[in-house]
């Protein structure tokens, strides 16, 4: 028996009304898409941080796991929507993502500098930053990127 997670939210998904699910699917589907980008950017994080120190590396891993996570939202969250140039549909992910960026990154900055447990243990600002961004990045995904 196959399981997923709009299987499990399916009950919960048909009592929306119909113009709600497909919002309803495709915010599922980033943060499903979202979380794996959480272990990519973890993982380049800790992969670069002794050689970049912190604060490059969460530069450097943004951009992997932004990369990443625009790849996968167009194949699998906007597969039926159009879609243009890769290129240039890339660009503008990671541009209407730069608000994003500023929350994730700013709260991920902001405890590495203040947080000690933060700095020794990068995961928990990684985290942190992703929730602070990822509400911003799917509504401006949804509305400037994928439509």
């Amino acid at each position: 028996m196959k399981i997923s997670l709009l299987h499990i939210a399916e009950p919960w998904l048909a009592r929306l009304p119909p113009e709600r699910r497909l919002l309803a699917v495709q915010f599922l589907r980033f943060v499903v898409i979202g979380t794996m980008g959480f272990g990519w950017d973890t993982g380049v994080v800790y992969a670069t941080a002794p050689a970049l120190g912190p604060y490059y590396a969460g530069i450097v891993s943004y951009l992997v796991a932004g990369t990443m996570n625009w790849l996968l939202n167009r194949i699998w969250t906007y597969r039926h929507v159009p879609h243009g140039a890769m290129h240039r549909q890339l660009a503008a992910f990671l541009l209407a993502n730069s608000v994003g960026l500023v929350l994730n990154r700013g709260a991920y900055f902001t405890l590495i500098a203040t947080v000690p447990l933060c700095h020794d243990h990068l995961v928990i600002p990684v985290a942190v930053g992703g929730l602070c961004g990822m509400f911003v990045n799917f509504y401006l995904s949804r509305r400037l990127v994928f439509r």
